[in-house]
């Protein structure tokens, strides 16, 4: 672990959010305008349940919470706009580093094959250069830790839990049923 430079936040947690109270991090303002233009296209799309029609209207509910969503989001870009920025803090450093953005990546991507290839194969290709990446280790950890997870993952949800996953492109049903018949339980 690296130690925090001394002009920029520790890191540790406090009840302040973003841990300034009387300024705004970089990209806190455009945060909080994303999450204004979210909740009013909440509210558009609640209004289209029913319209106003009456208290009792099938969109009613959704559109009192949208309009409260919508009014906090305003009086947060609103406050959140009057504060100075911090200028010790940058984006990318700080807030949104490139390992971050390389991970979204990584995720949508994984969202991406899952289907297609399966969960096995998929699985194993995230974790590999997951791992790789974050402990820069050798390849035999690596191999050693993602694939013994992911045995350990498949194992529990898929054989104990029989949660069903995409099978994708390893015939993960016939090792099940090869293994079933080794041990008498092909019933």
């Amino acid at each position: 672990m690296t130690t925090p430079e001394p002009d920029h936040h520790d890191g540790t947690s406090d009840a302040t959010p973003g841990g300034y109270e009387s300024n705004r991090r970089p990209g806190e303002l455009g945060f909080a305008v994303i999450m204004l233009i979210a909740s009013v296209g909440l509210l558009w799309n609640a209004y289209g349940i029913s319209g106003f029609e009456a208290l009792s209207a099938p969109g009613a509910i959704p559109m009192a919470t949208t309009l409260v969503m919508s009014i906090s989001a305003l009086i947060v870009v609103v406050r959140t706009a009057s504060l100075p920025r911090v200028t010790t803090e940058t984006l990318a450093k700080d807030i949104l580093p490139i390992v971050v953005i390389l991970f979204v990546c990584f995720l949508i991507g994984y969202a991406v094959l899952l289907r297609p290839l399966g969960f096995l194969p998929t699985s194993a290709l995230f974790l590999i250069i997951a791992i790789k990446l974050l402990s820069k280790r050798s390849w035999r950890f690596t191999l050693t830790v993602s694939l013994g997870s992911l045995l350990a993952i498949w194992l529990i949800f898929r054989i104990v839990f029989t949660v069903l996953m995409p099978a994708g492109i390893v015939p993960e049903a016939e090792f099940i049923q090869f293994f079933r018949d080794l041990s008498g339980g092909a019933n």
